[in-house]
């Protein structure tokens, strides 16, 4: 378990690896985000996307899974998050491509309403299977800082 005093400014991560695909774009798209470039290639040809194209909503999911599955992996005294700083959508996600991610720690803060706390500031990028990245952000989150009884 990794606490706030284990953390180190500059640190980085690369993880994750998700598929995209047709039949999962359009479920979200029909749930959540019914653009018509969202919905259909005839819609999409009439725009920049040129084809169907995931909602940036949905790219953010697909984010959010793949973390979730890296801090399983390695976990952290995380509690929570403060939400997110910056959010760019750089270049379109397609079906068939797989994205996977990249965090580097910016700064790390001692709280000062809860001293048991710290705060976090971790850039988020997204690649595709390209390296070309399509999707960034700052994480806001709180961390757990270890016991010293």
């Amino acid at each position: 378990m990794r606490y706030y005093e284990d953390l180190e400014i500059g640190e980085t991560a690369r993880f994750g690896s998700y598929q995209v695909t047709r039949e999962e774009v359009l479920a979200f798209a029909r749930a959540y985000d019914p653009q018509p470039f969202h919905l259909s290639d005839e819609a999409a040809a009439q725009t920049h996307f040129g084809r169907l194209a995931a909602s940036g909503w949905h790219t953010c999911a697909m984010t959010m899974a793949m973390l979730v599955e890296q801090m399983k992996a390695h976990p952290s005294a995380g509690r929570g998050a403060g939400g997110v700083d910056e959010l760019r959508w750089i270049r379109p996600v397609y079906p068939g491509d797989t994205l996977r991610c990249e965090t580097e720690l910016l700064e790390k803060s001692l709280s000062d309403k809860r001293p048991e706390m710290g705060r976090t500031r971790s850039r988020m990028l997204v690649f595709n299977q390209h390296d070309e990245p399509v999707l960034t952000f700052i994480a806001n989150a709180l961390i757990a800082r270890r016991a010293t009884d």
